[in-house]
């Protein structure tokens, strides 16, 4: 009996984890793909009926542009987000004297929740409360900054504010492979004569391929879940303006009650984190492998 426990007490540890992964993570996954093949309302219905969800879900206007917005948001996001965090990354590797304390000012916003972040700067964006209103109580009259009530703007609002949180996390991950680099080869090409900014472009970033997809799948996942941020933010609007699968889907399962339709766009969003994860996965797989 003891010799038993002694061989098997690791599952036993690990065994009711195990479960609740697989009830309530793969269980409720392969539940909201069932319901999303159903004619699902306000209460779950079991009897299989196609693809009708997705038909409604593609015919609906409220979802191409939440879609739409969706690849505005995520491109924007994390190009830009990884050209700052890699030019913060690079100011810090020339080792100055406030470091330390650069590096705590550009981590802290990551510190911060999404709706801690989505509040202040609704605060900010406001135009009569913020950043329009202090620059007119400066004397600059006419300065005009309405983003966030302008529909064909307010999109963009979320990406300042999703960059602003997120730009520290990529500095500090391309901080870490820019010191992991060999420090002689940096002196070496410095002992030929070459530039610092060619060092940087021909020798070191290039070496940095494997961070670069790293922070490329941590923003993709940021972008596709975010949900608190466009809620604290813009609440969708003005309309649907910023409309986000997420929020889509929140707004069908909870206030509009239709269940089918909030279980399709969840398959598509799950759809879509897996084109972005499974071909990175299957190269690091392979990567081991070789």
């Amino acid at each position: 009996m003891f010799k038993w426990l002694e061989e098997n007490t690791p599952k036993l540890v690990l065994a009711p984890s195990f479960i609740a992964v697989m009830v309530f993570v793969y269980g409720f996954i392969a539940w909201t793909a069932w319901v999303s093949l159903t004619r699902s309302r306000l209460l779950p219905k079991y009897e299989i009926d196609g693809f009708i969800q997705y038909d409604r879900l593609f015919a609906s206007p409220r979802w191409d542009t939440a879609f739409g917005n969706l690849f505005i948001f995520g491109i924007l996001f994390i190009v830009i987000a990884m050209i700052l965090g890699l030019l913060l990354a690079i100011l810090l590797d020339q080792n100055i004297r406030t470091e330390g304390a650069l590096r705590t000012i550009y981590l802290y916003p990551m510190a911060l929740s999404m709706i801690v972040t989505g509040t202040a700067w609704k605060w900010i964006l406001n135009p009569g409360l913020g950043l329009e209103a202090t620059v007119r109580g400066w004397g600059f009259e006419n300065f005009t900054f309405d983003w966030l009530v302008n529909p064909d703007m307010a999109i963009y609002t979320i990406v300042i504010a999703a960059i602003w949180q997120s730009s520290g996390f990529v500095m500090a991950l391309f901080l870490a492979g820019l010191r992991s680099v060999d420090g002689e080869i940096i002196k070496a090409a410095q002992v030929d004569g070459i530039p610092t900014w060619r060092v940087y472009t021909a020798i070191i970033i290039p070496s940095m391929a494997p961070i670069f997809l790293s922070a490329f799948i941590v923003l993709s996942h940021l972008a596709i879940k975010s949900f608190d941020l466009v809620i604290a933010l813009t609440g969708g609007g003005p309309g649907y303006a910023t409309d986000l699968p997420a929020t889509y889907m929140y707004a069908m399962a909870f206030s509009r009650g239709d269940i089918g339709q909030a279980a399709s766009s969840a398959m598509i969003m799950m759809m879509v984190v897996f084109t972005i994860v499974v071909p990175y996965l299957y190269s690091e797989l392979r990567s081991k492998d070789g």
